[in-house]
């Protein structure tokens, strides 16, 4: 799924979101990085061609999953966009509600980064 050594941004996003639909152009560049994967989860559990169509017409590039919400013991968000940061280890660090950009994305890896 992703390199072992990368941050993990989970982001929750739904086509019907506006702000969601803003963010998408900072979270690509964010997967840009060497040492951070984004990943997306479609809040309304689209798969398939229906998947596909709403990532093309976001122009997500970023890779998609299912959501991982119970398998890292959270609840599913209630607000869109909501975005989880996790470390390389895999420890959940940040969960982030709202829009956000690439400065704030990078500014919750780099405190967690300096917190350690």
């Amino acid at each position: 799924m992703t390199q072992p050594d990368r941050w993990k941004v989970v982001n929750f996003w739904a086509i019907w979101c506006k702000p969601c639909r803003e963010e998408i152009p900072e979270l690509r560049r964010l997967d840009a990085r060497e040492d951070v994967s984004v990943l997306g989860v479609n809040f309304d559990g689209k798969q398939g061609d229906d998947l596909a169509a709403d990532v093309a017409s976001l122009g997500i590039t970023f890779q998609n999953i299912e959501d991982p919400s119970q398998a890292l013991g959270l609840p599913r968000p209630t607000v869109l966009p909501t975005t989880l940061i996790i470390t390389p280890s895999g420890e959940l660090v940040a969960t982030l509600v709202g829009p956000q950009t690439i400065e704030s994305l990078e500014a919750a890896i780099h405190q967690t980064e300096s917190d350690r």
